[in-house]
């Protein structure tokens, strides 16, 4: 049986991962403090050895130089997961036998992929097209899923939900989950009880506290009908899902209470060991996997499209932009549509009021199409009701014009770094 040894893990990374291996019949040793590392790899002699750093490598390297000048221990192979660390300090990591080194948040898929390729096993992963992001705000958990349930995600969810409850000392919370884009079927049925056991699984979340947003007949249907999912409830409209879980009260603007209250994230949640979210189609910009021979990969500059009548508004986002992204400007939404044909752009920035074709249809269009990378509405109109359909046909944020630049700059990033 193949023996890996796991040292200073977080609990995330520790219980995802043991869990993991453990299915794939592999044993696991755990290493609670790098103090004890060196006697339990000259105890164990593991096939391989999984170290997490998490502030320095200097933490770890008078361990590291043990083991290697260990004639019993200096072939076992060793993957590093740590901080975002320069090229010629991860080439030193070479003379200690680290074969890899894993930027955190670390992409789960990409990293069991290369597991199973060291220890010379066939890692099952479930491939299903699936897209789950986390954002977290005061005491609300949203839980956005398209494309797909993929059980392996689910699976990850349950410890990201510990660890983000932990983290944020949240006692209480609210769940929001966005279903709107999937369409289930009885074959989904274990896919959908997986998904809510995974949110259930931590006790401070309560079954009453969970609202599942949609449009879904046979969603509604599993969830109202199962014992153990009584008190979650399933709803279709957006505005009344949020009105359950907040209080309107404290603001008149609806604007700004969406934007501060429901859409801005109070924690930075993308810097946690395991990284559950990404486009599968764009695997080169997401991924922070560095190279078997720690060559970084390059970072292409990010391409923003503007879609707007106004022609100020258009070169006046192109000037907040332009010193780090392409920007590609679009007087109509046909125009953007056709060119999503041929292009990828890593965000779209949207106005509602123009001619020909609203920005309603253009979101309509991209929700038809399973569209997944990020829209933010930037528009004149604040009443809520728009505000609110903006948000149920997947825009991921709503400004309203005029907004200074550093505001827009600002908004856009979290909206990025939101995809962890």
């Amino acid at each position: 049986m193949k023996q890996v040894l796991i040292v200073d893990a977080t609990p995330l990374f520790k219980t995802f991962l043991t869990s993991k291996l453990q299915t794939e019949n592999i044993k696991v040793e755990i290493c609670e403090s790098r103090r004890d590392a060196f006697t339990r790899t000259i105890s164990s002699i593991p096939d391989l050895i999984i170290i997490n750093v998490e502030k320095s490598f200097f933490d770890m390297e008078d361990y590291l130089d043990r083991k290697a000048k260990n004639p019993n221990s200096k072939n076992i192979p060793v993957v590093i997961c740590g901080p975002v660390a320069p090229k010629e300090q991860i080439e030193d990591y070479v003379q200690y036998g680290v074969v890899k080194y894993f930027h955190k948040p670390v992409r789960f898929d990409v990293f069991f992929e290369f597991l199973s390729s060291a220890l010379k096993t066939l890692f099952i992963l479930d491939t299903t097209p699936s897209i789950l992001e986390l954002h977290v705000n005061n005491d609300i958990l949203f839980i956005e899923i398209a494309q797909g349930l993929n059980r392996d995600k689910m699976s990850l969810l349950q410890y990201k939900i510990t660890e983000i409850l932990d983290a944020e000392k949240l006692t209480a919370p609210k769940v929001i989950v966005m279903l709107t884009d999937l369409t289930l079927s009885f074959v989904d049925g274990t896919n959908l009880e997986k998904l809510l056991d995974s949110i259930l699984a931590d006790p401070r979340i309560k079954p009453n506290n969970v609202k599942i947003l949609s449009f879904d007949s046979f969603t509604k249907e599993l969830i109202e009908g199962h014992r153990e999912y009584q008190g979650v409830s399933v709803a279709t409209s957006l505005q009344n899902v949020l009105y359950s879980v907040v209080d309107n009260t404290e603001t008149n603007d609806m604007a700004d209470f969406i934007n501060d209250n429901i859409l801005t994230a109070t924690a930075d949640i993308s810097q946690g060991s395991m990284e559950i979210s990404y486009n599968p189609e764009d695997i080169s910009n997401k991924t922070q996997l560095e190279d078997q021979d720690f060559t970084p990969g390059a970072s292409s500059s990010r391409k923003i499209a503007v879609v707007d009548d106004d022609e100020n508004v258009l070169q006046f986002l192109k000037k907040t932009f332009s010193s780090d992204s392409a920007v590609y400007l679009f007087r109509t939404g046909r125009d953007f549509l056709q060119a999503l044909d041929k292009n990828h752009f890593d965000m779209t920035i949207l106005d509602i009021n123009m001619p020909e074709m609203s920005g309603f249809d253009v979101l309509k269009i991209l929700q038809d199409k399973r569209y997944i990378d990020p829209v933010i509405v930037y528009s004149m109109i604040s009443d809520k009701n728009s505000i609110f359909k903006a948000i149920s046909l997947g825009a991921r944020n709503y400004l309203v014009k005029p907004q200074s630049p550093d505001a827009i700059v600002q908004t856009v990033n979290k909206v990025l770094n939101a995809e962890f």
